[in-house]
């Protein structure tokens, strides 16, 4: 049962970079508004946003698919710094304490609790 749990949430979590990604170069004056600093300019910046999200959520599918867990926890444990980071950009640049906490600071969170259950497998 854990097993399942944490390589889903696994799953999940790097599905949703994926998507994340995928919106920032489809779409990236939404995303940068629903990422919570508005952005009116700078297309270059959120595209590269854009290739970030969607590389990492690549690299930690294809960590848990030909690594394991345990690359893949470790993977988590280091990546949750960038929601981490994001939470304070967004309070930095004028967002909302609700995107920052609400979005950002949960998802490291749940990032962080992903690599847990990963350690523990």
């Amino acid at each position: 049962m854990l097993t399942t749990v944490a390589y889903g949430l696994a799953i999940v979590l790097n599905l949703l970079c994926l998507l994340i990604g995928a919106r920032f170069l489809l779409t990236p004056h939404a995303a940068a508004t629903g990422y919570g600093v508005p952005a009116t300019t700078d297309r270059a910046y959120l595209t590269i946003k854009g290739l970030r999200d969607g590389t990492y959520g690549l690299v930690g599918l294809a960590l848990l698919a030909f690594a394991g867990p345990q690359a893949e926890a470790w993977f988590m444990l280091v990546i949750a710094l960038v929601p981490l980071g994001d939470t304070l950009v967004v309070l930095r640049n004028g967002g909302t304490k609700a995107a920052a906490f609400g979005i950002h600071f949960a998802t490291a969170v749940l990032v962080l609790l992903c690599a847990g259950l990963l350690f523990a497998v």
